[in-house]
């Protein structure tokens, strides 16, 4: 059978559902420095500059703050990437994703 064909009358379904998506959500904490959070998501999430202060301002704020909504590896692997350049920095920042 052909792509598209019918089997028996009923039209297959083909479909492909969208990945979900994740939060990739920077958590606050009282020794990552501001600029740091600001390179980090200029660097690892291509924010402008406008965007990255917005974002870390919300961090610093509320305590949390939306760095991106990606699918799930790329999430994954960019939450792992801040993580560790913090740690190489000596900072304590943390990452945690959200599924949307």
């Amino acid at each position: 059978m052909e792509f598209g064909q019918t089997q028996g009358g009923v039209a297959e379904d083909t479909r492909l559902d969208e990945p979900p998506e994740y939060r990739v959500i920077l958590l606050n904490d009282d020794y990552t420095t501001k600029d740091f959070v600001v390179y980090v998501l200029e660097r690892v999430f291509h924010k402008d500059k406008t965007q990255a202060v917005q974002i870390m301002e919300s961090v610093h704020r509320s305590g949390r703050g939306v760095a991106g909504v990606y699918t799930y590896d790329i999430a994954a692997t960019r939450a792992q990437m801040t993580m560790s350049m913090a740690r190489q920095e000596g900072f304590p920042l943390r990452c945690e994703l959200e599924r949307c």
